[in-house]
């Protein structure tokens, strides 16, 4: 398997986190009507599952720059 395809999977996975979590933490104070029964360990779950998300595309980014540029290296010297 190709490194770029498993890093542009790991950016599709981090969006589908990243967007679960959003709904989340949108939806936290709508338990309620004054929005009394909002979970705090809840919300500090969501923010870090959107920290843990905001790295795995960082991570994934730097993946793929890293096999452009072995890539680019690599028709360098093929050159």
């Amino acid at each position: 398997m190709d490194v770029s395809s498993i890093a542009l999977q790991g950016l599709q996975t981090a969006d589908a986190q990243l967007e679960a979590a959003a709904v989340a933490l949108a939806n936290a104070g709508a338990n309620s009507a004054n929005g009394a029964g909002v979970d705090v360990v809840d919300l500090s779950a969501q923010m870090v599952a959107l920290m843990s998300a905001q790295n795995a595309f960082e991570v994934n980014l730097a993946t793929l720059k890293t096999a452009d540029q072995m890539q680019q290296a690599l028709l360098d010297v093929k050159a």
